[in-house]
């Protein structure tokens, strides 16, 4: 195999991964940290990640709607049981339901990420001219997928830049595994629809378990409805301009 084209993947790769960090820039303007702006970044997490969750069946579907499935039932289990391993104490604690909040979510992400990581290597596997695309569609989607990470984040307290690093992070499995996706596309591509329906799955945990009845001890049923369904329509409206 031409290191070179495998140089190629990996860089390809890398700047989704980074892209994800821009997702936390339009926080330089929040200075409010308090429990409403807490309530309705959370909010318009949720409404991110829904629209996030729905694109990631929809695409797992496309390739095999049973593997999808299966993933979505892995998915569930895996962050139902990482969600019972961590200690009960934290629930008595404000600081620490924050970070079992931010710990959650990073999961959550991550899992998506190496879906992600997966569908770039085998894309160039595909050919150069579907790897380019599938990359920037990957990195423009990848924007407001950091911006839900800062928004449950930043309200809590954490820098910009700190939630921008965390951003990052979560997509590092899409360079560690697009390259492997790549040299081995036959082996990899039954599995995608399974990572797809798995990042999904843990998602639609996180959104209805976690962010939603958060948001909801600040915000009124009516804004909540509103906030989630915003930006549910602006991250889908995003996905659809992708193609």
């Amino acid at each position: 195999m031409d290191a070179t084209a495998l140089t190629i993947v990996f860089v390809a790769a890398l700047i989704t991964a980074l892209a994800t960090g821009l997702g936390a820039l339009p926080l330089l303007a929040m200075r409010n940290s308090g429990r409403r702006a807490q309530a309705i970044g959370t909010a318009l997490a949720a409404g991110l990640m829904l629209a996030a969750s729905f694109s990631l069946i929809q695409e797992g579907f496309a390739l095999d709607p049973l593997r999808t499935v299966y993933g979505l039932l892995l998915g569930l289990s895996l962050i139902w049981l990482t969600r019972r391993a961590l200690p009960d104490a934290a629930l008595h604690d404000p600081a620490a339901q924050d970070r079992r909040k931010v710990f959650l979510i990073m999961a959550v992400m991550t899992a998506h990420s190496a879906a992600e990581g997966i569908g770039v290597g085998v894309a160039w596997g595909g050919g150069a001219q579907l790897g380019e695309f599938i990359t920037i569609a990957i990195a423009l989607h990848n924007v407001p997928e950091g911006l839900a990470i800062a928004l449950v984040m930043v309200p809590r307290g954490a820098s910009v830049g700190k939630a921008a690093l965390f951003a990052i992070a979560s997509s590092l499995p899409q360079p560690l595994l697009a390259v492997p996706a790549f040299l081995f596309v036959t082996v990899f591509n039954p599995w995608l629809p399974i990572g797809l329906g798995l990042a999904a799955g843990a998602m639609l945990w996180m959104i209805f378990s976690e962010l939603l009845p958060d948001a909801g001890k600040a915000v009124e049923s009516g804004a909540l409805g509103v906030l989630v369904t915003a930006s549910f329509v602006a991250m889908l409206a995003l996905t659809l301009l992708l193609g």
